[in-house]
Parts: structure tokens; sequence; C-alpha cells
């Protein structure tokens, strides 16, 4: 069976934590051994000129080797923030001469595309171009941001239409396709899995020493620093929590990098937070297993999400979390040995930050949890669903 993965959400070797989520299973499916995998994972063009924000695009490589993964990056076309409306079209015209060429040499049966909008919107047109089926994955942000613009909403619910199946990350992802109209039957819920060999529990000591952090309680957060995630409400919190406990050792560590960087900067000195709330900037994925180890505490504030994966590398790692009600949130969080929820209001974070600081939490518990949830299972759960999906044709 041959696995064309299509989706710009993928890392390369400007941003290697770009889609790492993607890999992870992409890769587990390459090595489950019924399935070659060779990934395209187009970026937009730009020219090769030092100037504004996206002159990163020009420097990903064309052609890399991740691993054992063969990686295409060929370049589209489209015009950022405007006519979104024609992204995906352009997408797929602008890729398709590539594809051709890809087609000639791997002639693969089935594109597995991620992200809804524009890249499962390109896929699902190559898939009629090429006369291949194509299983689509839906990941959160696309599903629950962009169904709230009309015209988009209606592209992406014909991809889905189009598409031979749907994989959902939650469960809460599958209603919100079913409410934009989409056949229950059409979509599989398989959600993310957690690497164990990559994140796992070692003595919290050690990971403080090693990344020389202080003492006292610690609380770490990852994400892109965006409106969405909430890093606002978290270093408000902050101030109130360190405001009741006058001359504890309280920490908070951000991880990430993103458009609001400045802004919470500037919130952080604000506040005079300076010498309990940092931030430490993007962090390598294999590195930030010695963070979720020195962290008492995990924390996620965003207003919406899919399959949040931090949230699973924190429980593999042992450390319990506090986070808001949404998405596929309470599906991860099914139980308050495993962590605690919280209203997005610097208030209630305060609070719910200050109750589980002094829980006692077991962390056999937490890791235990995880230990069933691995990629492996998720891509099991993949190449059956391509294999149902293949099944038909060879009959």
């Amino acid at each position: 069976m041959k696995i064309l993965v299509f989706t710009s959400l993928f890392p390369n070797n400007v941003s290697p934590n770009h889609g790492v989520f993607i890999r992870e299973r992409v890769a587990r499916v390459a090595r489950h051994g019924t399935c070659e995998v060779k990934v395209v994972a187009p970026a937009p063009y730009y020219p090769p000129i030092q100037w504004g924000a996206r002159h990163q695009f020009a420097r990903i490589a064309h052609h890399e080797f991740q691993d054992d993964l063969e990686v295409f990056h060929p370049r589209f076309f489209m015009i950022p923030k405007v006519g979104m409306a024609t992204y995906g079209w352009t997408m797929y015209r602008s890729l398709l001469p590539a594809m051709k060429k890809i087609a000639a040499q791997f002639d693969f049966d089935l594109i597995d595309a991620h992200y809804m909008y524009p890249d499962c919107a390109a896929a699902v047109m190559l898939g009629r171009y090429f006369g291949k089926p194509v299983v689509v994955s839906a990941r959160g942000s696309d599903i629950n941001l962009f169904s709230h613009f009309p015209f988009i909403r209606r592209l992406m619910c014909r991809a889905m239409q189009g598409a031979d199946r749907i994989i959902a990350v939650s469960r809460a992802l599958q209603e919100a396709m079913i409410d934009m109209g989409i056949d229950s039957w059409k979509i599989a819920v398989i959600p993310n899995g957690v690497d164990a060999s990559m994140f796992h529990p070692i003595d919290r000591r050690a990971a403080r020493a090693q990344l020389q952090l202080p003492d006292g309680k610690i609380v770490l957060s990852v994400g892109a620093l965006r409106p969405l995630k909430g890093f606002d409400i978290m270093i408000r919190a902050w101030r109130r929590l360190l405001d009741r406990r006058k001359g504890d050792s309280l920490h908070l560590l951000i991880a990430g990098e993103g458009e609001s960087r400045e802004e919470l900067r500037a919130l952080i000195r604000e506040l005079s937070l300076e010498k309990h709330v940092r931030l430490i900037g993007a962090i390598p994925h294999n590195e930030l297993n010695l963070y979720f180890n020195a962290a008492d505490l995990f924390c996620l504030a965003s207003s919406r999400e899919g399959w949040p994966n931090v949230l699973m590398e924190a429980l593999a790692c042992g450390t319990p979390v506090v986070a808001t009600k949404v998405g596929g949130i309470p599906e991860i969080i099914t139980s308050p040995e495993l962590g605690l929820f919280a209203p997005r209001t610097p208030r209630d974070f305060s609070d719910v930050l200050e109750n589980a600081l002094q829980k006692e939490w077991h962390r056999n518990v937490l890791v235990e949890y995880t230990q069933r949830m691995t990629w492996e299972r998720t891509a099991a759960q993949v190449v059956g669903l391509f294999e149902s999906v293949l099944k038909p044709q060879s009959q």
C-alpha cells in the first residue's frame, strides 16, 4: 500500500517544530510494515530576497529526508490575507506539475491529507485528477476557526463530501463536522498518540538542575504565542496568585514563539513579573521532556483546541494539568486525578492553579494512563481505515 501524505503543516529544515504531531503519526504509519509512505509538504512561494516576515519560506529545502521519510516541499502561489477563498484552487493548480512528477516515480494508492483548508480541499481535487481515493484529517483549528467564515465553511464541506473518509482527532471535532452537515458514518475518531520513549518521567530535581531552573513551584505552558492560547490570562492569573501567596517561590515558564511575544513581554513588565514569568522561546520537540519533568504543573488556557498533544506529553512525564474545558481536552482529562479544569478568566485560573499546586498528585497514575495511548495504536487504526477505503477497489 503506497500512501502519499499531503499537508503544508509538516516540519521542515527551517521550522522543525511545525506540525510535529502530523509527522509523528505519519512516521508510525510508515513503520507499520504494510505502507510505503512519501510526503508532499508544500510551502508558499516566496522570492529569494531577505525582506518581509515571510522570507523564511524561500529557505525551505525543496527535497529532504527526515529519518526514513522522503519529503518534498514544492511551492504554491498565494497572496497572504487576500483571496482566501481561492487558496484551495491555487494550491491545486500550482502543485499539479510537481505532483505529476512525483506520481510518475511513486504510483501512490491513496492520498492522506491533513488540515481541512486549503490543504484537504486541494488534495480532494488532486485525488479526482489522479483517480485516487483521499482520506482527510481535521486537526482542530481548521474546523473550529474556519467554520465561522461562511464561504470557507462551504469549501470545507465540499472537500469533506468529496473525500472518501474523514479522520477527526476528537469526538468534539466529529460533532462539529456533523453539525456542518457531514454524515457521521464518514467520520472516524482516531486520537493522536504519545511517544513514551521521548516523554517519560525523570527525577524532577535532576531535570531542574540540567535546565538551571530555580527551586519552588514551577508551572509550564507550551504553545504558539497567539491570542487564542490565552497566555495573557495565565500571566494575569500569576499576578493574582503571587499577591495571595507573598513570599512563595512561584515561577511560570512559557515556551513558544509567535505574534504576541512583544505584547506578552510588555504585560509581564506592566505587572512587575520579570522575576516570576519567563518567555523561554521555542523548544525543540525532543527537548521538551526535561521541561515537562521540571514542572509541578502544566497549564493550557486555550479558547479552542482539537487534541492538544502537549497535554498527553505532560501526563506521560507524570505532570498534572490545569486547562480550559474546550474541544478535545475533556476527552484527555477524564478524571480529577489527571488534572483540573479552569474557566478562562485570570481570577478562575489563579484559584484553580492554587488548588492544583496544593493537591497531592500521583505521578504513576498519570503515566499509566498514557501508556495505552501510543502512536503505534493510532497508526494501526489509521492503516486499518486506509485498508477499508482501498479494499472495495481491489475486489
